[in-house]
């Protein structure tokens, strides 16, 4: 049976692969420290599993539920905006809940793309940009970030290169994997783009709380629910990435077409989860602050070990990650990957996965306990890297 035309070109998404080798690695008695993945280690609030809990044992929250989610689940989305982003929603219309944020990539290109519509994708980026447009039949079209403009798109440059049948452009900041804060200027200057040249923003918001005090929307710009759908997460902000909780903001007539496509997909959450998550969206200040302590102390070693590796980075980066250049003395990050991965036994992320202007770069996660970080920084200084 042959596999259809449009996973031409769509291979195994790298850290399935890679998390593969890493484990024959492992069974064969290597036992290696894995600093690549972005998934959070700790886990969410007490108060939030105690919700999950209770109303798991209760005999009436198991039944299908509403493709828009639970109303208490989008108040409190709508208060989480509110309050953190200073952003107003209407709870009813301007939110759609997803099973992680991650869906809704794909149900924007499903919804808005047609065969041969171009999308611009930030290079470096998300790879899962580029796959979910490939799906949906469009065409990718590369915009660099570049350290020296801040990871900030040249508009002007994409101006005059020319943006026919540009239809969508995906943005992340903060900014993964380069850890990029946004500027109140770049968003006003991105919605003011995306109205001139007809073009729908996508914005991917889930790091903004992560080593993070001022967190943004790019929905706080006037206007800018014309031209802007944006993604958001728990997943990294409250430590629940396997609880598949995101959510879709925008106009009532974004919202409505992504609905028409993502009704005919799935049947809605699981009631307690949606139930656990609002009561994880009224966490207060001292909860995030919690939380960026711990990782703050781990990027702190991460810095060790990237002294230690004689990369270059900054240190005011936001998010899960930290992105460096890798030493003229490596060909590439793959290579220095490489090397501390069988040498020393610690896998870290080379940037060429995330595309063509990450390759001279390694990301490495915040996301594992600082003793695993130290014991990685033993591991290289043994080796003799």
């Amino acid at each position: 049976m042959e596999v259809a035309k449009r996973l031409n070109g769509i291979g195994e998404y790298y850290f399935s692969q890679k998390l593969r080798e890493i484990d024959e690695l492992n069974k064969a008695g290597k036992d290696v420290i894995s600093l690549g993945i972005g998934s959070p280690d700790m886990p969410p609030h007490p108060e939030v599993i105690a919700v999950l809990q209770q109303e798991s044992a209760k005999p009436n929250t198991h039944a299908y539920q509403s493709y828009k989610g639970s109303p208490v689940l989008r108040k409190a989305m709508s208060e989480w905006y509110a309050r953190w982003y200073g952003v107003q929603l209407d709870a009813e219309s301007e939110i759609l809940p997803l099973i992680g944020s991650k869906e809704g990539i794909m149900h924007i290109c499903m919804t808005y793309l047609n065969k041969g519509d171009k999308v611009l994708v930030p290079d470096p980026g998300y790879p899962t940009y580029r796959s979910a447009v490939h799906l949906a039949g469009g065409k990718c079209v590369s915009y660099k970030l570049k350290e020296k403009n801040q990871y900030e798109p040249d508009l002007e440059k994409l101006e005059q290169q020319g943006l026919k049948n540009v239809k969508l452009m995906f943005v992340n900041y903060p900014q993964m994997p380069t850890g990029q804060l946004p500027s109140v200027a770049l968003f006003e200057k991105l919605v003011v783009f995306a109205k001139k040249h007809r073009i729908l923003i996508v914005h991917d918001n889930p790091y903004s709380f992560i080593l993070n005090e001022n967190p943004q929307s790019m929905l706080a710009v006037e206007g800018a629910k014309d031209v802007v759908i944006e993604l958001n997460s728990l997943s990294k902000s409250h430590n629940m990435a396997g609880w598949r909780i995101g959510m879709l903001l925008g106009s009532k007539e974004r919202v409505n077409e992504v609905m028409r496509f993502k009704s005919n997909m799935d049947s809605g959450m699981f009631l307690p989860l949606q139930l656990a998550a609002a009561r994880a969206l009224q966490l207060g200040k001292d909860w995030q602050d919690e939380v960026n302590a711990v990782y703050r102390q781990r990027r702190d070693k991460v810095f060790e070990l990237l002294d230690l590796l004689q990369c270059k980075y900054h240190k005011e980066q936001a998010g899960l990650f930290v992105w460096a250049a890798v030493p003229k003395s490596y060909k590439d990050g793959y290579a220095l990957s490489d090397k501390v991965l069988y040498d020393a036994n610690v896998f870290i992320t080379p940037g060429g996965i995330f595309g063509d202007a990450g390759k001279k770069y390694v990301r490495v996660s915040l996301c594992a306990p600082e003793v695993k970080i130290s014991a990685a920084i033993e591991r290289i200084k043994s080796s003799g890297i």
